[in-house]
């Protein structure tokens, strides 16, 4: 096959294009730290990095319900410990109302203290995160008690509000609002206030009792909600660990060597400029030196 002068310059011209495209993709590389820059320089990478980008946003939406999650156990766990101290306070006021050089002025004014503990106890069990009920079961777009002096008006809700925190584990994020915010409870709460108004100490002597029962009630759902609250702790360091590795995946599967791709790039540079010397001298020679 004949070579001529035409077949050699397009050749090196090819060659030299080709030598800009490979410097290209390489300063690319160092620009954006990715080793691609579309999905067709690699579609192999290209689709596992659209795997693993999702698998990352699921973490991350975990990661955003384990944030509501112990919002929700924090808060049912600081207002289960503020109706402790209700309660305690309440049984000293009972226990002064019931002693017998009480008078009835001295009851009076302990059923007005009674009554303030009561509205306290009712704002608790109204309690709301985020702008959601979080003691009224999954009604969670209303109060648990709308009338402190009506144990009619409290909610009969209670069923369990589960939050997803990893792939299909659901944790229970509420309480039992029964065996704390119950219609019960409210009617102990006005018994009390109407024993001591009326000085009905016989009446107050058995509130006293139930109340005792009560409180043991709350002390084991607080002890469920602990045991609860330990389990989120746990999902979350394997939610924290499985993002730590789903990162360093990503990060292997898209991001560039950077101190190859510098290694490479000054390689290419080096031939690209004997490829440019080279090229020179080929396209150099015209008709008058052939004539020579």
């Amino acid at each position: 096959m004949r070579i001529t002068q035409s077949m050699l310059s397009q050749n090196s011209l090819r060659h030299i294009s080709n030598s800009y495209g490979k410097m290209g993709k390489l300063m690319d590389q160092l620009a954006t730290g990715k080793k691609i820059s579309r999905p067709s320089d690699d579609p192999v990478v290209a689709m596992k990095g659209m795997y693993y980008r999702t698998n990352l946003t699921e973490l991350e939406q975990y990661k955003r319900n384990l944030s509501e999650s112990y919002a929700w156990m924090e808060n049912s766990e600081a207002s289960l410990d503020h109706v402790q101290s209700l309660m305690h306070r309440a049984s000293e006021l009972m226990i002064q109302g019931s002693n017998d050089t009480a008078s009835p002025s001295d009851r009076q004014a302990i059923a007005k203290e009674i009554e303030q503990l009561k509205e306290d106890f009712v704002q608790v069990a109204n309690t709301q995160v985020a702008g959601r009920y979080i003691f009224n079961g999954t009604a969670i777009d209303k109060p648990r008690i709308t009338d402190s002096s009506n144990p009619e008006s409290v909610s009969t809700e209670n069923l369990p509000f589960e939050i997803e925190v990893s792939r299909g584990i659901k944790l229970q994020s509420n309480i039992n609002p029964d065996n704390v915010f119950s219609k019960e409870m409210l009617e102990m709460w006005n018994g009390i206030q109407t024993a001591l108004e009326t000085s009905d100490t016989e009446s107050l002597k058995d509130l006293m009792g139930r109340f005792e029962k009560q409180g043991d009630i709350i002390s084991a759902e607080r002890s469920e909600l602990g045991a609860r609250y330990n389990r989120l702790e746990l999902v979350d360091d394997r939610i924290a660990y499985q993002e730590v590795v789903a990162t360093r995946i990503l990060s292997d599967n898209e991001d560039a060597d950077i101190e190859r791709v510098i290694t490479e790039l000054t390689s290419q540079e080096s031939v690209h400029r004997a490829s440019l010397g080279v090229g020179a001298r080929i396209i150099q020679p015209s008709l008058l030196d052939f004539l020579r």
